[in-house]
């Protein structure tokens, strides 16, 4: 993928999501010219949304694209996974979410999770032997699957983007954009 105008990007997520970390890599990359899209489980909340954790408290509600039982892994270039505590431990006991996490992962494309979303990658067998980062309260989790933890602002492995908090978002965003321009990054093994 040469440039990022003719990516297509798919941000995983449900209720309780970090809010910027979901609506700030939604307009950056949007604003870089990629076609964003945001999927759900249709367990959410509600039909046509989901709604954001803002800190301390329930925050805005960002509309859905396509139900996640309808991704096509396919069809799109990367992935972006938001973190918030309630996010990824809901997203983790989805088996769609996972299978879809794993196929993005496995064909060599772009996955991008911040926060506690590294949760995800840990369930989808992709902490072993990389170098990651994450929300300081997961580290151990981070290490006892495996991976490599690292207290820096962006850590990519293989096209595997890892960021700490939203404090990071610049910087993941930048990095999301060039390593869609880099290109695929192979079939990577999961762990059993």
């Amino acid at each position: 993928m040469p440039d990022i105008s003719q990516a297509k990007i798919l941000i995983l997520a449900t209720d309780g999501f970090e809010e910027s970390e979901l609506t700030v890599p939604h307009a950056q990359l949007a604003e870089a010219g990629a076609t964003v899209l945001v999927a759900a489980p249709q367990s959410r909340e509600s039909k046509g949304t989901i709604r954001g954790w803002d800190k301390t408290d329930w925050g805005k509600e960002v509309a859905v694209d396509i139900d996640l039982e309808r991704v096509d892994p396919a069809e799109y270039d990367a992935l972006v996974l938001p973190g918030g505590q309630i996010n990824p431990d809901k997203l983790r006991l989805e088996p769609k979410a996972l299978e879809v996490i794993r196929s993005f992962l496995t064909s060599g494309k772009v996955v991008a999770a911040i926060c506690h979303a590294p949760w995800l990658l840990i369930e989808a067998g992709a902490a072993k032997g990389r170098d990651l980062t994450s929300f300081a309260s997961i580290r151990t989790d981070v290490i006892n699957a495996g991976g490599r933890w690292h207290d820096e602002a962006v850590v990519t492995d293989q096209g595997i983007i890892t960021s700490r908090n939203p404090g990071d978002l610049d910087a993941f965003c930048a990095k999301i954009v060039e390593e869609v321009q880099e290109g695929g990054h192979g079939t990577r093994q999961l762990a059993a």
